[in-house]
């Protein structure tokens, strides 16, 4: 079953057309199998068995008990709760939550691996932002500096 929800985040909120806050979720229940290529835009959680080539322009989530195997899976970011296998190239970030397993080589931003996960592949940190030194510097240089990159923005 693949349903469209609307979920509600304190956090993460973007305004719809209406002047209201909404997230859309598009959902594979757990019943789904799905097999080939998929691509989506906004956040898409998968409870069920997916098997082939995912590319999306937002968040992937992999719920408890999902089963998802790809050849490549690319992403802004995501969320393991479940199993994936495969090539993982997330823009932003990669969430391994506890219980989940994750097997193939992951390439991210930044990467939060939990207690109670196994990973098997190898990582790759990208690099979205300039690195600016803190600690071994002045304060005031530090603050010129931040001043003078958030101008050019």
């Amino acid at each position: 079953m693949i349903k469209n929800t609307v979920k509600n985040d304190a956090k993460k909120r973007s305004i719809g057309t209406d002047g209201q806050a909404e997230n859309p979720i598009t959902t594979f229940g757990k019943e789904t199998r799905y097999s080939g290529f998929l691509k989506f835009k906004d956040t898409l959680c998968i409870k069920g068995v997916f098997k082939g080539t995912i590319e999306g322009q937002g968040s992937l989530i992999v719920d408890k008990g999902a089963l998802v195997e790809v050849d490549h899976l690319s992403v802004v970011s995501l969320t393991v709760e479940g199993t994936v296998r495969g090539t993982i190239m997330a823009v932003d970030k990669v969430d391994m939550l506890p219980g989940s397993v994750v097997q193939g080589d992951v390439t991210a931003n930044r990467l939060r691996i939990a207690d109670g996960v196994v990973f098997e592949g190898q990582c790759s940190m990208t690099d979205k932002e300039d690195y600016i030194e803190i600690f071994s510097r002045p304060t005031e240089e530090i603050k010129a500096e931040l001043r003078r990159a958030s101008a050019q923005v």
